[in-house]
């Protein structure tokens, strides 16, 4: 974009630097972080980058055990973890690291080491939890020993999760350890399950993190340093920026697009929220409701194909199948999901009668095409994974590569400003590398520590046998109901608060995790299959940072939209209505998902039919068509919105009846009696 077209863009009082760090620091804990300064923040900055090569090389060209290579993966987890997040968020003060920081770093870290180094010894000597247990084997020292040493490495992980990750999933975990040791478990089995085993800490969550989504995350931090969210909120307003309400559609598509990429539902909130809430303030819209618009479109961004944060290399790994799979079967999912809230923001413009931003004022797309090829990566990445030429780590390998191909031209052409323009541009070239496996490598720190919390949750379930009791109860309390289909509602709806609830505050990979131990298993004995159970799950995991009384994401949004964080909230979670309908839906019809479908055209219909639903529902939060709806007929449209969101002919044709009266009956009555 050139300096002619930023500067014909409308002017908006974006908020500070300062003011959106101060944002992030409150509403994201990843971002509460220690200052380094000079020599301390250039040795911390290597450390970063060295284990992000590290990664690379591991999901590439290691052969090591794979507890030698999980146990070396957390130990530089903890390292950088404590060099990277103080105690509460107020100790920041430049270069300072508190001496029981560096104990319990050396302790943790010290711990996993111990492990790594010594494994075939230990593989040997701890064949089983009896083993370890002082009272059954003759080495009681190396017994207490090796307890001791589990414990200090689960009990420094949990502090760092604290610090970058939160309370609540340290909440979950502090109750299923004090069930675990209420159901008769002693000491010794309990440490050998979560920490030596394969069903704690090193469990399938982090596995799947080691070996998949650490790579991804460091290609997110490439294909940041590109430019492509510059790019994608350019190309946003360039195709919707002057239509009726422009700025908040904006906001849609490039949360959409930019949340794919950043995997963070609050960091997305700040980032593009400070260009696009005060655009949306000045066109208008108020505050409470640019704020929603703008969360609810950036947590959205995690269900969008084909990145899909880290939790859809989980999700494969858990409903054994592959990436390509889940990211397809994700695609009408989110398209309802987005179409939802463009559908609502476009209602609520035509509501306040309000314009858009003059064609003049924006991004020619003639100019944006010139800068096309910044999505090369993204669309080399999807071929290729789609595709399954190469493996997922091999793919991510190669899209690193080419982002930092795509970088160049950019770079070099700032370099041509000043003297030595070769050599300005490779020293650019070079800081852009270092700075990208920096950004991944930190970004990698809060993703593994959720997953390694996650781990343990899913082993104290595993060596209490708590699903199974967890299964019997839910459905005894839903078979209270003789009706079938009410039974398996009042399932899926406790399901639904159980997600939402563990989910606050917790970051999506975590919860999925631990929705996947717990809930999913639920559901898949209730009859539902095994992706559609998974999918209800994760999408009701999302919600929760946009769903009061806990959704970081609409305070976030709140705090730069000025508004009550309560009413954005609800304003956020009307606009997402369809992610708290559609899993119920596939959850009843798994062909939402493309699961059991008999022809393409069911295909077609299904799409058809969902959109026309999502618009009637839209329709009817929003009470607003030609002309402001009265409440019985809102209330019909919601239905008839449902109806066709619901596969099968029978629902398809009550709803489009009932769509198709109401439209014809709001659009004579406008012009009879326009409103003004």
């Amino acid at each position: 974009m050139s300096e002619k077209d930023k500067n014909a863009l409308p002017e908006v009082e974006t908020g500070s630097a300062a003011e959106m760090e101060e944002v992030m620091r409150k509403y994201d804990r990843e971002s509460a972080t220690r200052i380094w300064e000079g020599t301390p923040k250039a040795v911390v900055g290597v450390i970063m980058a060295l284990f992000s090569l590290y990664c690379i090389w591991m999901t590439l060209r290691c052969t090591w055990d794979m507890h030698i290579r999980l146990s070396s993966f957390l130990g530089l987890i903890i390292v950088m973890g404590y060099l990277t997040y103080p105690a509460r968020k107020n100790h920041v003060k430049p270069n300072s690291m508190p001496w029981y920081d560096l104990v319990l770093m050396v302790l943790g870290a010290g711990s996993f080491f111990y492990y790594c180094l010594n494994y075939r010894t230990l593989a040997k000597t701890l064949t089983s939890a009896a083993k370890m247990d002082p009272s059954v084997t003759g080495s009681v020292a190396n017994a207490w020993f090796y307890i001791v040493l589990g414990i200090v490495g689960v009990i420094c992980l949990a502090e760092l999760c604290r610090r970058c990750v939160g309370l609540p999933i340290l909440c979950v975990v502090g109750v299923l350890l004090v069930y675990t040791f209420a159901s008769g478990q002693n000491l010794a089995r309990v440490v050998y399950t979560l920490f030596y085993g394969t069903s704690g800490v090193m469990a399938t969550p982090v596995q799947v993190c080691a070996k998949f989504i650490a790579v991804f995350i460091i290609f997110g931090a490439f294909l940041e340093r590109t430019g492509i969210s510059g790019f994608f909120i350019d190309l946003a307003n360039s195709l919707a920026g002057s239509t009726s309400g422009g700025p908040a559609k904006v906001a849609v598509i490039s949360s959409a697009l930019c949340g794919m990429v950043s995997g963070s539902s609050v960091g997305n909130t700040v980032t593009t929220g400070s260009v696009t809430i005060p655009m949306m303030k000045k066109t208008g819209y108020q505050g409470e409701f640019a704020g929603a618009v703008e969360a609810a479109a950036s947590t959205g961004g995690q269900i969008m194909p084909p990145i899909m944060g880290a939790a859809a290399f989980l999700m494969a790994e858990y409903m054994d199948t592959t990436y390509a799979d889940v990211a397809l079967k994700a695609i009408l999912p989110a398209l309802l999901y987005f179409t939802g809230i463009f559908l609502a923001v476009h209602l609520e413009a035509r509501r306040l009668n309000l314009k858009g931003i003059p064609r003049e004022q924006l991004p020619r797309m003639s100019r944006l095409l010139r800068s096309i090829y910044l999505l090369l990566p993204l669309v080399v990445l999807v071929w290729m994974v789609s595709t399954g030429k190469r493996s997922l780590q091999y793919s991510a390998s190669i899209a690193i590569v080419l982002a930092v191909a795509v970088s160049l031209p950019h770079i070099f052409a700032a370099a041509r400003q000043e003297k030595g323009a070769l050599a300005h541009g490779a020293a650019d070239t070079a800081s852009m590398i270092v700075k990208a496996l920096e950004a991944g490598g930190r970004s990698c720190i809060t993703v593994a520590v959720a997953c390694s919390m996650a781990g343990i949750v899913a082993g104290c379930i595993t060596v209490t046998g708590l699903a199974s009791k967890l299964i019997n109860g839910v459905i005894n309390i839903s078979s209270l109901v003789p009706i079938p289909s009410i039974s398996l509602f009042i399932a899926l709806f406790l399901t639904m608060l159980c997600c939402i609830v563990l989910g606050m505050g917790v970051p999506t990979t975590a919860n999925y995790c631990i929705m996947a131990s717990t809930c999913a298993p639920i559901l898949i004995q209730l009859g539902i299959g095994k992706i559609p159970a998974h999918f209800f799950v994760f999408y009701f995991g999302i919600v929760a940072d946009i769903t009061p009384p806990v959704a970081l994401a609409a305070y976030a949004g709140s705090a730069i939209a000025k508004s009550d964080p309560m009413k954005t909230g609800v304003n956020a979670t009307k606009l997402a209505i369809a992610a708290f309908i559609v899993p119920y839906i596939f959850a009843y019809n798994p062909a939402m998902l493309l699961v059991n479908m008999e022809s393409p055209f069911q295909v077609v219909q299904i799409v058809i039919s969902a959109l026309l639903g999502i618009f009637g529902v839209a329709a009817a939060l929003n009470g607003f068509l030609f002309r402001p709806i009265p409440g019985i007929l809102r209330f019909a449209l919601a239905l008839g919105g449902l109806c066709m969101m619901i596969p099968g002919n029978a629902t398809d044709l009550v709803g489009l009846a009932a769509l198709a009266c109401i439209l014809l009956y709001q659009k004579t009555l406008a012009k009879r009696a326009p409103t003004v």
